[in-house]
């Protein structure tokens, strides 16, 4: 494992848990100092683990420290093009479906599906089996498409 090329990931994950992008570089960089600093784990199969789990970690403590409650930014710009509207309603869309998930089922798909995180990993992570994490990701994907067919009310 390049430790390079997970950089870029850790600092995803708690970017997306934090929605502040200084401390989740601040984290970042502590959760590699940590990684480095640590002689006695060296396990070659379960460092890209190790480092999530430091991550997590990190991102819990700065919930206890600082006791701040992160709002969910806006989306982002509206598009320039004429027909705006049906991206904008789909990403409105999106945002309920994802909304509706609880905490950890949006965090799953986070780190399988934005962070390509492989699924030992996220076992060792959520200490369930393989199994388990494929059962739950085909649940959340099946939750998703159901909110996603869904049509509201006019």
């Amino acid at each position: 494992m390049n430790l390079e090329d997970q950089y870029d990931r850790i600092f995803r994950y708690l970017f997306y848990r934090l929605h502040d992008e200084q401390t989740a570089e601040d984290l970042t960089q502590e959760t590699f100092l940590r990684f480095l600093a640590s002689r006695n784990y060296r396990d070659e199969n379960r460092q890209l683990q190790y480092l999530y789990t430091i991550a997590r970690n990190l991102c819990i403590q700065h919930y206890r420290d600082r006791a701040v409650t992160f709002s969910l930014e806006e989306a982002g710009d509206r598009p320039a093009r004429e027909n705006f509207e049906e991206p904008l309603l789909d990403q409105i869309s999106l945002r309920e479906a994802l909304d509706s998930l609880a905490p950890e089922e949006r965090e799953m798909l986070f780190l399988r599906y934005v962070n390509d995180v492989p699924v030992p990993v996220m076992s060792g992570l959520y200490k369930i089996s393989r199994f388990a994490v494929y059962r739950k990701l085909r649940g959340i994907l099946r939750k998703m498409r159901t909110w996603m067919e869904v049509e509201p009310d006019e």
